[in-house]
């Protein structure tokens, strides 16, 4: 290097560093050559994010929060799940499965379908839900029922059907637990036609999110989309998920006093209030709360009037005459729900018959009830009568 001329000596420099880089990519290349696991790294960590449950999407964090406020099994109860094929339903469905496969439920599912066949298209409904649910690797069990299309309600005929349907389902199979996908939407609809029908505090409090759906007890229906979704929020939902649901042609038949309130009056009232809805729900849950304070208040009333032993169908009514109109309405039902075992087509006129019976407090009187039955005043006692068909006694 000392011998070197000062060119030579400037040529050395500026050669050494492109020689000091080419030796840097051989070490690293090298380098490279010596960490090929790299390659399994990636693989290992493939196999571990498939062993980690899913991220979870919005909706089905929603039906997670709902479902541990009502408290329902997390796991190990075999959970019947009724599905229309519609969006509400294939909502809830789809929601469950994401909650099963992330691991923050484990309960056994079965799909029920119940075909009502009031329309043509219905076995192909049918159909349809049984492949979604085959899809997603669940039992399925389709039940067909007959409903009179002559019946005075067609819409309520149908329900009845269908919880007939779901309850021997569910004992069929030992299950406590039926769900339904009423939503936000499907409360308003229902508070507001109670409304026009002139129902009282339990009508307004519209539906349950769970109720008893038999008299044993053991069976609960439960409603976990009721208090928080709405209809867009569950076509949405399954938009996303990429599934094309059902679709219905009756939810758009304005014969039907539900599809017009759907469709005309509901709309009109948000002019008034865009969260007519919400607004509506809310009110129900208020009215809820504050019917079963005086269905309990009303209990307690009944208790007392009766003297014990005491014939279930027979009723002192010393203490009623004497008791708030309120609260003597509510004892009077719970009174009347247990000698016919339901309320249905017992309306507000019948219950006020009853009432005036109980405020006159004089003679002997009777009165007629629907379904058959008598009640009758006398000296101070109400008594509860089946009437008897002649062609019974023949």
């Amino acid at each position: 290097m000392r011998n070197l001329t000062f060119a030579q000596r400037h040529s050395q420099e500026a050669v050494a560093p492109l020689r000091n880089a080419g030796n840097r990519a051989v070490f690293n290349a090298k380098i490279r050559l010596a960490v090929k696991p790299r390659r399994t790294t990636t693989r290992a960590a493939k196999r571990t994010s498939l062993r980690q449950p899913p991220p979870v999407s919005k909706f089905a964090r929603s039906l997670l929060r709902e479902w541990r406020r009502l408290q329902l099994p997390v796991s190990n109860a075999t959970t019947i799940v009724a599905v229309s094929g519609g969006g509400d339903s294939v909502a809830l469905l789809l929601a469950l499965d994401e909650l099963i496969k992330a691991k923050k439920l484990n309960l056994p599912i079965i799909v029920a379908h119940v075909d009502h066949q009031l329309r043509n298209s219905s076995r192909d409904d049918a159909h349809w839900v049984k492949s979604l649910a085959e899809r997603l690797e669940y039992e399925v069990s389709i039940s067909r029922v007959a409903v009179k299309r002559g019946s005075d309600n067609l819409e309520q005929s149908a329900r009845r059907a269908r919880y007939q349907a779901l309850a021997k389902l569910a004992q069929k199979r030992r299950s406590k637990l039926v769900l339904t996908a009423h939503t936000m939407d499907d409360q308003a609809e229902t508070v507001v036609l109670n409304l026009l029908r002139g129902s009282g505090a339990d009508g307004l409090s519209g539906m349950e999110p769970v109720r008893q759906l038999n008299e044993a007890g053991a069976l609960e229906l439960a409603r976990p989309l009721l208090s928080w979704a709405r209809r867009q929020d569950t076509e949405q939902y399954c938009q996303a998920r990429k599934i094309e649901v059902r679709r219905d042609e009756m939810n758009e038949d304005q014969t039907f006093s539900r599809v017009r309130v759907r469709r005309q009056l509901l709309p009109l009232m948000a002019t008034f209030n865009p969260r007519i809805v919400e607004t509506v729900a809310r009110s129900s849950d208020l009215l809820r709360d504050d019917s079963e304070a005086l269905n309990s208040a009303a209990g307690r009333l009944l208790e007392l009037s009766r003297p014990k032993p005491a014939k279930r169908n027979q009723l002192p009514i010393d203490l009623l005459a004497a008791a708030l109109p309120a609260l003597r309405r509510r004892a009077l039902r719970l009174w009347l729900h247990e000698c016919r075992g339901d309320l249905r087509r017992l309306e507000a006129v019948h219950v006020r018959a009853v009432e005036e019976l109980v405020k006159a407090n004089h003679g002997d009187r009777t009165i007629e009830l629907p379904g058959g039955a008598t009640l009758t005043l006398k000296r101070g006692v109400l008594t509860f009568s089946r009437r008897t068909s002649t062609r019974a006694k023949a």
